[in-house]
């Protein structure tokens, strides 16, 4: 117990660092119970935080805010447009077209397992037969799933257009009164709150940088590949494109997931052939440079963490907040690490006062 009080005194002694960990255990506390129902909410704050940015380059060029905040605002409605109305249909498409086709790829698939105990003797038929079995049971399912999607969403196409509405109008709310509403939540926060004031200053500028940089590289990899794909003439270009684009999402784990799917795709369009290599040839080009050229000017001012620390941060931030908890593993981290440094503590030699 005494272990326990020493080090609460030397953490916990300044003030300051009180209010920082009340602000963060509510702001936290908030988002696990009312993240479901403040879904919408959030996800407003977080588009409305990444077209800030283009906001406020405006603002200082010389235009008013208002017409800063219409104009993106009109820019970001297109996009939204194009992405319900050109984009979607044409997944959605697609994903069927590859549920319907994938029993003739299962049974293709099949011939070739099949043939590997010829090939590499320390594969028996009986390891065959189980893969195949378990090969087949899930094919099925998904495939079953995705032809009757359709019949059984109506709760999430109304979630959908309710995110339709509220969203635009979110945004454009968030963006165009966004310091009476930042002056009416500091209203409720302490006065004195310096410290947790330098840990957002010091999080502010990465999180901002990295949400930026992390839409404009999904979009380019997203359309660099869909293009790259569809002049090779590879079936569901546009499909496997979005996958990719979205597979930076997560570093390292992305691009080795994403992988096995245009391969395979690949594989039982062509076989081994000279397409089935050139095509690779160019997803791995795209990968190279989306790593060496495209990341790295992106990301030029984010704070570098340790892969071992963003993969941790991933598995953790994913399984409590599912897709943004991913989306958001850096920036989180980056904010645990500012904190970590920002925390007042006394001196290593400094001797805790004896209760004697």
């Amino acid at each position: 117990m005494n272990l326990f009080s020493r080090w609460f005194q030397r953490y916990f002694s300044d003030p300051q660092a009180i209010i920082l960990a009340v602000l963060l255990l509510v702001g936290f506390g908030a988002v696990l119970i009312f993240g479901h129902m403040l879904a919408p909410v959030l996800a407003s704050i977080v588009i409305a935080y990444l077209l800030e940015g283009v906001v406020r380059v405006m603002v200082r060029r010389g235009a008013p805010r208002l017409s800063a905040v219409i104009l993106v605002f009109l820019a970001f409605m297109t996009f939204l447009l194009f992405l319900l109305f050109g984009v979607t249909p044409l997944l959605w498409a697609q994903t069927v077209e590859l549920a319907r086709e994938l029993p003739a790829y299962i049974n293709q698939g099949q011939q070739a397992l099949l043939r590997l105990p010829q090939h590499y003797p320390i594969v028996s038929e009986e390891q065959v037969a189980e893969l195949l079995q378990v090969i087949r049971a899930q094919s099925l399912g998904f495939g079953q799933r995705i032809l009757t999607y359709s019949l059984t969403s109506l709760p999430g196409i109304i979630t959908i257009l309710v995110y339709v509405i509220l969203l635009p109008l979110l945004v454009f709310f968030f963006l165009k009164d966004k310091e009476t509403l930042v002056r009416w939540f500091s209203g409720f926060l302490p006065r004195e709150r310096h410290l947790s004031e330098q840990v957002w200053s010091e999080v502010d500028v990465q999180i901002g940088n990295y949400v930026r940089g992390k839409f404009w590289e999904i979009l380019i990899v997203g359309v660099v590949t869909s293009v790259t794909f569809a002049l090779m003439e590879l079936k569901y270009a546009v499909l496997l494109g979005v996958l990719v684009g979205l597979s930076v999402v997560v570093p390292y784990i992305g691009a080795a997931v994403v992988t096995l799917p245009v391969a395979l795709i690949a594989w039982f369009q062509w076989g081994w052939s000279s397409e089935f290599a050139w095509l690779m040839a160019a997803y791995a080009i795209i990968q190279a440079l989306d790593g060496n050229v495209l990341v790295p000017v992106l990301f030029s001012e984010v704070v570098n963490l340790h892969p071992v620390a963003i993969i941790v941060a991933v598995l953790v931030f994913g399984g409590v907040w599912g897709f943004w908890g991913i989306f958001f593993a850096i920036p989180l981290a980056t904010l645990v690490n500012a904190i970590i440094r920002a925390w007042p503590r006394p001196p290593l030699n400094e001797t805790p006062v004896s209760s004697s």
